[in-house]
């Protein structure tokens, strides 16, 4: 039974070449960057390129970017550091009601713990943050804004840069941050073009290994680290780096930025597909909205729950998700705070495409979807 793998915003198979460049380091280039002797010397100049690269394709300098084992961490370093350092000055933290859990958590734990005030904005019901809406949030006591790029879920594109500038309009002083682990390799940014402060990226988006990730610090921004020991990254995230994992990111990034024309054709050519197939199907609802990611798509088939058709769906080889990985099941919040009924909640897929992926995997997906609707019991949800 040939596999197709339909769920590339959980995660991305690892690109052979990438792994091998693990492989070399781990074998072959297996010093500690801090120790002064030669093998120390190769492995702190392959971190260095592996920053070069990444910065190349985030469109900022290598000094800004820092090393970390994920966008859950580098989220949290993000929103706690920025509220312990600036605390002084206010306590409000603004974000939105669709972010991913890495960002709505520590919010949530700093409004419980350290008395933060937390406002979250609502979507459009496309899923999209009305750039407007979210900055007549913003006053002298506002430290930090924390917006997706893109939308894990539904796809929104954010308007990124008119949040930012209507942001620091109002207020100076106020940090932009985003959770863009979902705009890597499928949307065209630069962040010094956005005017963002802070920002967060996760390797196994984008066909690099899982364990590692980066956050984006432009200079001159202050940071409380959460953890301390030897140093590393300045002192921002201390601890041994994982050089073998930090280069193979590197080089899945600057492939990322060299096919990124060529992916969204791709992708693009994907959507329209499974467009153009979902419109032969009255029942199924579109949630995600028409100018998103082209790699996102999300449909519901109300009367089908959500995990009986992704399990029936898997035992057929094809993989979808209904939502988010880490809301292991949950009822997607972000479908909720969207406003849509109960019926389209309990029973959304989120389909998400790679350049691996073909045509003839979306016919595949509808083929068995049509099967599932067929042979599965509908639901009262």
């Amino acid at each position: 039974m040939r596999e197709i793998y339909l769920d590339n915003a959980a995660t991305t198979p690892v690109d052979p070449a990438v792994a091998q460049v693990a492989v070399r380091v781990m074998e072959e280039l297996y010093g500690n960057p801090s120790s002064l002797h030669k093998k120390g010397l190769e492995a702190q100049l392959l971190l260095e390129k592996a920053r070069e690269q990444m910065a190349d394709a985030l469109g900022c300098q290598p000094e800004e970017v820092y090393f970390t084992s994920g966008a859950t961490e580098s989220n949290n370093i993000a929103i706690q550091g920025v509220f312990a350092a600036h605390r002084r000055r206010g306590n409000t933290l603004i974000s939105t009601a669709v972010e991913h859990s890495s960002v709505r958590s520590p919010l949530q734990m700093l409004a419980q713990q350290q008395n933060a005030n937390v406002v979250l904005v609502g979507p459009q019901p496309d899923g999209s943050i009305d750039p407007d809406q979210l900055c007549r949030e913003v006053t002298g006591d506002t430290l930090l804004v924390s917006c997706n790029l893109v939308n894990s879920e539904v796809g929104a594109v954010c308007d990124l840069a008119a949040i930012a500038r209507q942001a620091k309009k109002r207020n100076p002083k106020v940090l932009v941050h985003t959770d863009g682990v979902q705009a890597f390799g499928k949307v065209d940014f630069s962040l010094k073009k956005l005017g963002v402060d802070l920002a967060s990226f996760s390797g196994h988006k984008f066909h690099a290994p899982k364990g590692i990730g980066v956050l984006y610090v432009k200079k001159g921004v202050r940071l409380q680290p959460l953890c301390y020991g030897g140093g590393q990254e300045k002192g921002l995230r201390p601890g041994t780096e994982n050089v073998p994992l930090a280069c193979a990111m590197g080089a899945a990034a600057a492939a990322a930025k060299e096919k990124l024309a060529r992916h969204r054709a791709h992708y693009a050519a994907l959507r329209a597909h499974f467009l153009e197939k979902a419109e032969q199907f009255p029942q199924l609802c579109i949630n995600m909205p028409p100018d998103g990611a082209p790699n996102i798509c999300n449909i519901s088939v109300p009367g089908y729950r959500s995990e009986t058709m992704i399990h029936f769906l898997a035992e057929r080889g094809i993989y979808v998700s209904g939502g988010s990985a880490c809301s292991k099941g949950a009822d997607s919040h972000v479908l909720t705070a969207m406003g849509l009924p109960r019926n389209r909640i309990k029973s959304a897929l989120r389909i998400t495409f790679s350049p691996l992926n073909t045509l003839e995997d979306i016919d595949a997906f509808f083929d068995a979807l049509v099967q599932g609707m067929n042979q599965i019991t509908r639901s009262n949800d």
